[in-house]
């Protein structure tokens, strides 16, 4: 089975990704991540997957990748995936100076996430 993230650059993500990706397991739906944060630093962030529309739901998959081996793919909507500090009250937005988009995320196999 193919994972195939196909990102278009736009309000969310100011670059388009389009790759494939080799899965070794189901998708799983995903709401948090332990990941780096804009600043560089790991924290826990909550994670959605951001559509034309908005909101998506998000999906996490371990699946192979040809640089780095086995990795856990976080993935979303066809603007990408959004993130926020964990337990943030704020609603889901563009205009949130808190929040940032990504096409996707490649991490460790084993990060925490829920």
């Amino acid at each position: 089975m193919f994972i195939e993230v196909e990102v278009q650059e736009g309000a969310n993500c100011s670059f388009a990704l389009s790759r494939m990706y080799s899965a070794l397991g189901e998708p799983e739906p995903i709401v948090w991540v332990l990941a780096p944060g804009p600043r560089g630093d790991t924290g826990a962030y909550e994670v959605t997957g951001w559509s034309a529309e908005g909101p998506c739901q998000a999906y996490a998959a371990l699946v192979e990748d040809s640089g780095e081996g086995r990795v856990l793919l976080v993935y979303g909507g066809d603007e990408g995936i959004r993130l926020r500090p964990k337990g943030s009250l704020e609603p889901w937005s563009i205009e949130n100076g808190d929040q940032w988009g990504e096409p996707c995320l490649v991490l460790d196999s084993d990060v925490q996430r829920e």
